[in-house]
């Protein structure tokens, strides 16, 4: 057995995505048949809490559109003349201590660029930068949910039309005790946006895309200071 979160849909502007950890039976192995077991067991999970219009988000589901939602198979316009995938852009715009970014890792594949040793022995992650604009690490997902969602609104509009009829994503390969950002999410709130009529009003600037999705965030990150 296992526990994962899935992400539902929340319209709601001040919490635009509601985090539920559910127990499953999870199959071991690497093989894409014990992926997709594992990923029919969390769903049946989330239907026995009465849950539906799930959809799995990564390159392991048995469904076209959340395999081509994966981060390792979005592609986005780079330097006017050349595609990227949307995880190629995530990992190349990481800076790290020194002022360390290493860009090359923008005109790679997806794979070599998350595991590229270089991420791993570079020093303490600062922040990210990407189009001349510089992200801070908090909150915490800012900068790929931003990425994320304006990869969409710029070039997938008919994957968009698609996913609004889902009310909760799951990524089987997603583990909160290991990785901080998650497709799954990200697609959670931008459904909420959608629905709330706050999508093009959020991706419209940095500070309107924080400003919105992050309100509790925001306001707690005040207090601290």
């Amino acid at each position: 057995m296992a526990i994962r979160p899935i992400f539902i849909v929340t319209n709601k502007k001040k919490q635009l995505v509601k985090e539920l950890d559910l127990e499953f039976k999870y199959y071991n192995g690497f093989s894409l048949s014990q992926k997709v077991k594992s990923i029919e067991s969390l769903h049946q999970s989330a239907k026995n809490k009465n849950y539906s219009n799930i959809l799995e988000v990564s390159t392991k589901a048995d469904n076209k559109l959340g395999w081509q939602l994966s981060a390792f198979n979005l592609m986005l316009e780079f330097e006017g003349n050349k595609k990227i995938s949307l995880e190629c852009a995530f990992q190349g715009s990481k800076v790290f201590e020194n002022n360390i970014q290493y860009e090359d890792l923008y005109l790679t594949d997806s794979l070599s660029a998350k595991k590229n040793i270089r991420l791993k022995t570079s020093g303490k992650l600062i922040n990210f930068k990407f189009e001349d604009v510089l992200w801070d690490l908090e909150p915490k997902t800012s900068f790929y949910d931003w990425l994320y969602i304006r990869t969409l609104y710029l070039n997938y509009r008919d994957v968009i039309n698609e996913i609004k009829d889902y009310k909760v994503f799951t990524d089987i390969e997603f583990n909160p005790k290991k990785s901080i950002n998650c497709q799954a999410r990200t697609c959670a709130i931008l459904v909420s946006l959608i629905n709330l009529d706050l999508l093009e009003f959020a991706i419209s600037s940095k500070e309107n895309f924080i400003k919105t999705v992050y309100q509790i965030e925001d306001k707690q990150l005040e207090m601290e200071f």
